[in-house]
């Protein structure tokens, strides 16, 4: 047998079983959906606030448990003020935009009534008629529906509480916990998980870092941007478009329809052109100016292997896949760049020894 042969083989069936073995993981942590997200949000909060928490401790001199919870209710107070500010927003203007919609479909039909075939016009009382009688149809599904949805917020609120109490432990003792877990395995062997445990939560939490810097500039930008056009909603679409950075290069511009939306419907065709100009502006600053200075360093992964691993992630996890999956494939890299760059140091290290023997 050819010796390419046999060099092809080896590796194929070695590609086969990584590949199964991936797959059968990912299969189970799909499985546990609820645990694996809440882990991941616990991550997340730790790695933007243990720097906080960092800060407290040094600066003030106070326990570590003390500077956890300071951090904490300093973060739950700013998320607090800025949902609090945005519900009241969207309360005020709400009524504004419903007339102008309104208002937008009396002129649509206008146009249309001018077009050489003319059409019939809108009857917004019939359609409410219509969406009357559709609600008495199906109003057992709605039903059903409803309760659904109440099952889904308990599942995300189970999930949120899980996440806030391991995140707590993980930014007090996390250092205890990783030394822990290295305890558990040989000395050559810990010395390798914790190289490659370090080179991932580099990656990881200058990721998450990263991406919530990005996130807070793309959505202060729109919202101001927006607020200056006179377009309604420009805090909540701003908030929406910070929501949206999580999923890279692709989430601002889907968060930033809703604007070109509602500045059709408020302000006119024109408007919503400038917005659509507003989101190509911002497309572009994020991608040639946001992230290349923000997180180049952290990610080193080429734009295309991020939209693969976008398009990837959103098609087995939906939204959750797309959030997580370049986080994950940057992490990869991460431990694979660092576990081949000491296994080229063991083996230079063994050459050198070899050379000297020999020498000797």
């Amino acid at each position: 047998m050819p010796r390419w042969l046999q060099v092809g083989a080896g590796n194929a069936w070695r590609l086969l079983v990584l590949v199964a073995a991936t797959y059968i993981a990912v299969r189970g942590i799909m499985q546990v959906e609820l645990v694996a997200v809440a882990l991941f949000v616990a991550l997340v909060i730790t790695s933007v606030l243990r720097p906080l928490v960092n800060l407290i401790d040094r600066i003030a001199w106070m326990p570590r448990q003390l500077a956890t919870a300071i951090a904490f209710i300093v973060a739950v107070a700013a998320i607090g003020g800025i949902g609090t500010f945005v519900g009241v927003s969207v309360a005020n203007q709400i009524p504004r935009l419903t007339d102008e919609l309104i208002n937008g479909i009396d002129t649509i039909n206008d146009m249309l009534s001018r077009l050489p075939a003319p059409l019939d016009d809108l009857d917004l009382g019939t359609l409410g008629d219509n969406l009357a009688d559709w609600i008495r149809r199906n109003s057992s599904t709605l039903v059903g529906e409803v309760i659904n949805r109440f099952g889904l917020v308990a599942e995300v609120l189970t999930a949120l509480i899980l996440a806030l109490f391991c995140s707590v432990f993980f930014i007090n003792s996390g250092s205890s916990i990783w030394r822990w877990l290295l305890g558990q395995f040989r000395s050559d062997t810990a010395r390798r998980i914790d190289a490659a445990g370090q080179a991932a939560w580099t990656t990881f939490s200058g990721y998450t870092r990263g991406i919530v810097i990005v996130g807070v500039t793309n959505g202060l930008f729109a919202g101001l941007a927006l607020a200056f056009m006179g377009i309604p909603l420009a805090t909540p679409i701003g908030v929406l478009v910070s929501m949206g950075t999580f999923i890279p290069y692709v989430g601002s511009a889907i968060a930033m329809t809703v604007a070109i939306v509602v500045a059709l419907a408020a302000k006119g065709p024109w408007w919503a052109l400038a917005v659509v100009a507003l989101v190509a502006l911002i497309g572009q600053i994020e991608g040639h100016l946001l992230q290349p200075l923000i997180m180049s360093k952290q990610v080193q992964l080429h734009p295309v292997a991020v939209a693969v691993a976008v398009v990837a992630g959103a098609l087995t996890a939906g939204v959750v896949g797309a959030i997580v999956a370049v986080p994950v494939v940057a992490v990869c890299w991460a431990v694979f760049s660092r576990l081949r760059a000491m296994s080229a140091e063991f083996s230079g290290t063994l050459d050198d020894a070899d050379a000297a023997e020999v020498s000797t």
